[in-house]
């Protein structure tokens, strides 16, 4: 292990001020972030600008990732980037009867460090991370597929974000308990029973992250830290497809807490060979004891099934919904939702896939639209954002994996076709596959438990569904969220009845809801410290990014009680 470099006072003088602030913002829930969202801000005191940050990322293709954790017993790698180009990194394969161990040693340090000290370390090991933010962007670029501007602002400062609330919720929970008491119980005209208390967070044990491939560190980072923080070692599984961002994140990690005085195998990484598969071996190992997980239900459902070892935080597939009832803003709506269902090609959990629509049309402030207006008008609004090429990929980014052309390509049997897809030419990236989103007319006037709109079709797929009424629509609304789930929820409405019944609809059923978004805010978009990501109370997730349940189970208290 590294002699210590960073002392305790030196986190406390570095980064003391920036927890206090996550800490007072989770309570007033008003806009913060340490993290800059601009390219233009990164290139000084230590941070890499745009071309050093470039640079950065192209040495580490063709090579091998060094780690220097135990148990390796070969190499792997066969990243791809959705661009195109072939990563060509060769990560460390661990042998896990080896390395699980390993990470086992420095929890009692880590323990006995205490809340404080954990959220420090966690707070320099974030802003690290923030400094190589331009060599982060790449690297979430080219396994995400997302386009640059998202890579660099969703995978690096919203992502680092996401983290550093986690770090703040873990340390309110684990110092609601005063750490010590003095306990007197009066007995008369006795002497009174005294007591002398101790209250520590023990850690659960060792903490599994299995990435994503879309957002590796947006998803990736709330567990990591939560459970960093509350004095878990975590083991990071990225997904095949997307292991650099997290790669990097270890490496980062490990150099922190060897920096700081603690077992740098409190972090470690497990890249599996083509085929190995072994989330499910990890996810059952005893040594397990908390997983989180962002991915298919299928598997989601899996580790909730057979994970009985551990507790298990799921983030799986919705159904998201909006509900189209009128609006005194045609034309914003319309904006809203164009560029809603065109961010990231639509491969983000919380993109809008169904679009409830009063087949009678709605009220607006530019006159009564039928339905087929209302979906004309969209598809031209979707059409006209994304007509430039050079604007439509910067938008759009690639598409992440194979599955999602299949699904859009098949989307256009499954109704009537107000929208068609186009393939977009990336010059840049000749390979990249980028295509715009289809939206696709379908009739819930019978909803079937078959119907398209029922199942999640993750992509730049829509379903403009009409509906009877918005009694209708609220009724679908309710059966989609409770029977499939959903990240989030939007509507449109003037009718101050109509606005109250979707509220009622989305407290009944623990859906996060976006009312009349018109402006810079859209739907499948959330703020740390402000915005609940997902509720948990619904199938699409089992937890909230973040609030005290996503961090209170990961540690437990014990006490200690001497005679006084």
């Amino acid at each position: 292990m590294a002699a210590a470099q960073l002392t305790t006072d030196a986190l406390a003088e570095k980064h003391r001020s920036t927890l206090d602030q996550a800490l007072d913002t989770i309570r007033t829930r008003a806009y913060w972030s340490p993290h800059p969202e601009h390219p233009k801000a990164y290139g000084e005191n230590g941070s890499l600008d745009a071309a050093a940050g470039l640079e950065a990322y192209k040495a580490l293709l063709d090579t091998r990732f060094e780690l220097d954790q135990p148990g390796t017993d070969g190499w792997t790698g066969e990243e791809t980037s959705p661009y195109g180009p072939a990563l060509g990194i060769e990560y460390p394969h661990a042998d896990i009867d080896v390395l699980l161990p390993a990470m086992r040693a420095g929890m009692a340090a880590w323990r006995d460090a205490g809340p404080e000290v954990r959220a420090l370390v966690c707070v320099e090991i974030l802003a690290r991370i923030s400094a190589r933010t331009h060599e982060f962007a790449h690297a979430v670029m080219h396994t995400s597929g997302q386009a640059f501007m998202m890579a660099f602002q969703a995978g690096g400062p919203h992502a680092q974000d996401r983290g550093l609330e986690a770090v703040a919720y873990a340390y309110a929970e684990q110092t609601r308990t005063p750490g010590g008491a003095d306990w007197s119980k009066p007995q008369g005209k006795r002497d009174p029973l005294e007591l002398t208390k101790a209250f520590t967070p023990v850690a659960r044990g060792i903490a599994l992250v299995v990435g994503c491939n879309t957002f590796p560190t947006w998803n990736g980072y709330p567990g990591l830290f939560a459970s960093l923080a509350t004095g878990n070692p975590v083991l990071v599984k990225p997904h095949p497809r997307a292991v650099l961002p997290l790669a990097l994140t270890v490496r980062v990690a490990r150099e922190v807490l060897a920096e700081s005085g603690f077992d740098p195998n409190l972090v470690a990484l497990a890249v599996e060979r083509p085929g190995e598969g072994i989330a499910k071996t990890l996810a059952v190992r005893p040594e397990i004891r908390i997983i989180d997980y962002t991915g298919s239900t299928a598997f989601g459902d899996w580790l909730e099934a057979n994970a009985r070892q551990a507790q298990v935080y799921t983030e799986k597939a919705g159904v998201n919904t909006v509900v189209v009832d009128s609006t005194d803003d045609y034309k914003g709506m319309l904006s809203n939702l164009a560029f809603s269902l065109s961010l990231y090609s639509g491969q983000m959990c919380t993109t809008p896939q169904n679009l409830l629509i009063p087949r009678d049309g709605i009220t607006t402030d530019a006159g009564p639209k039928s339905y087929d207006e209302v979906v004309a008008d969209l598809s031209a609004a979707v059409g006209g954002l994304l007509g430039d090429d050079a604007r439509a990929n910067a938008l759009l980014g690639a598409l992440v994996n194979p599955d999602v052309k299949a699904r859009l390509e098949a989307a256009a049997s499954l109704g009537e076709v107000a929208l068609a897809s186009r393939e977009v030419a990336n010059p840049d990236f000749p390979d990249a596959v980028v295509r715009t989103p289809v939206i696709v007319k379908l009739d819930g006037s019978k909803p079937d438990a078959d119907a398209a709109y029922f199942s999640e079709c993750f992509g730049p797929v829509s379903f403009a569904v009409s509906v009877d009424s918005t009694a209708d629509a609220l009724e679908l609304l309710r059966r989609t969220v409770r029977e499939k789930g959903a990240m989030t929820v939007g509507a449109y409405t003037t009718s101050a009845e109509t606005e109250r019944a979707v509220e009622e609809v989305c407290l009944e059923e623990s859906a996060q809801l976006s009312l009349n978004l018109t402006g810079g805010v859209y739907v499948n978009q959330t703020a740390a410290f402000s915005d609940f990501h997902g509720s948990g109370g619904n199938p699409a997730a089992n937890a909230a990014l973040c609030d005290g349940a996503f961090v209170a189970n990961r540690f437990r208290v014990v006490e200690v009680r001497r005679q006084a």
